[in-house]
């Protein structure tokens, strides 16, 4: 048994091109691969379905808060401070629940890439050498391997950037129309209207620096750059 263990090369053509094999005879790692990706993509669909509740529960809110904020001139700005601050949490939210996500998706990934296509059309081979290596190692030791400061862009650019923007245009309208000079209509409480003007400005400096810093990006299954069914990876893109 440890001779077989010893000889075994994950990343011989024989062992990772696997997809023939499954297609051309009925072997017992492809019946457990079959069960195997079934419920990687059952749990990478559920991750998914967290992601879209916690941005529906991020618009409804923001848009209650809006409602509110214009349906009496007498509300205060501030409560459109607090809709973008509720954004930048659901935001955090958001992209933790994205980095636990990435792993069911990075995994369903490589099978597809380097199982099901070999599958299909063996003669194009497989995308990386030693998936099998990477999947097992994944299984043995499970971690979240995309960091934190690339799942807040990727979540940053496709929702809440341009969510958090329409935000700020709206503060500075309802400011505008307030009858008197910006700074003075900004204030809040005790705090004078330019501080709060700063702060704003400097949040949102905080969260473009986030969103478009280079190499900040995230692999998609579609996207031209990096590949999300590398396990080894960090999600380039």
């Amino acid at each position: 048994m440890a001779r077989d263990q010893d000889d075994f090369d994950p990343e011989a053509p024989e062992e990772s091109e696997i997809g023939r094999e499954m297609v051309d005879q009925s072997t017992g790692l492809g019946s457990i691969v079959a069960h195997l990706y079934r419920g990687e993509v059952d749990r990478a669909v559920n991750w998914r379905a967290r992601l879209d509740s916690t941005t529906n529960w991020a618009v409804t809110i923001i848009a209650g808060i809006l409602a509110y904020a214009f349906s009496n001139p007498d509300v205060s700005h501030s409560i459109i401070l607090v809709a973008i601050g509720i954004g930048a949490v659901f935001l955090l939210i958001e992209a933790r629940r994205f980095r636990r996500y990435d792993v069911w998706r990075s995994r369903v990934r490589s099978m597809q890439e380097n199982l099901f296509a070999n599958a299909l059309d063996p003669s194009m081979g497989i995308e990386q050498r030693d998936w099998r290596r990477q999947l097992s190692e994944d299984y043995r030791n499970p971690e979240v391997k995309l960091p934190l400061r690339r799942a807040l862009a990727h979540r940053l650019r496709r929702v809440y950037l341009p969510l958090l923007c329409g935000l700020a245009l709206v503060w500075f309208l309802r400011l505008s129309g307030a009858g008197e000079p910006l700074l003075s209509a900004a204030r809040v409480a005790g705090a004078p209207g330019w501080v709060v003007v700063l702060a704003v400005l400097a949040m949102y400096l905080v969260l473009f620096v986030a969103a478009l810093w280079p190499g900040a990006g995230v692999s998609t299954e579609t996207g031209k750059t990096g590949d999300r069914g590398d396990l080894d990876g960090e999600g380039d893109g």
